[in-house]
């Protein structure tokens, strides 16, 4: 078993596409974890991640704050509290459109290739 504190970790700009949009890998590979990693992502006000599809599902819970996920189309409301199941190959974005910071949970498979 390994316990560890997201405080001890490093905050790292999530990427290509993302404004304002941090992650903290929790839980990886180089944990031990081979199926699964677990990352925490804060977003700032008027962040949002990369309108995006991949060939895996994902799992999202709001720990705090609200804003939108949107699927290309129509924009529904998230917020602390709400999980969020994005199926393989959806497109999704999520939004802060709030005034304060917005942290997630999101979890996703490990994919062979």
């Amino acid at each position: 078993m390994k316990i560890l504190n997201c405080s001890d970790l490093e905050a790292k700009d999530a990427g290509k596409g993302t404004s304002k949009l941090t992650v903290k890998w929790l839980i990886a590979k180089e944990t031990g974890a081979e199926h699964f990693a677990m990352r925490l992502f804060e977003m700032e006000p008027d962040g949002h991640s990369p309108l995006h599809n991949h060939p895996w599902e994902h799992e999202i819970f709001i720990l705090e704050g609200e804003g939108v996920a949107f699927d290309g189309t129509k924009e529904k409301r998230i917020k602390a509290g709400d999980a969020i199941f994005i199926p393989q190959n959806e497109k999704h974005q999520l939004r802060n459109n709030s005034k304060k910071t917005l942290r997630l949970l999101c979890l996703i498979p490990y994919i062979e290739e």
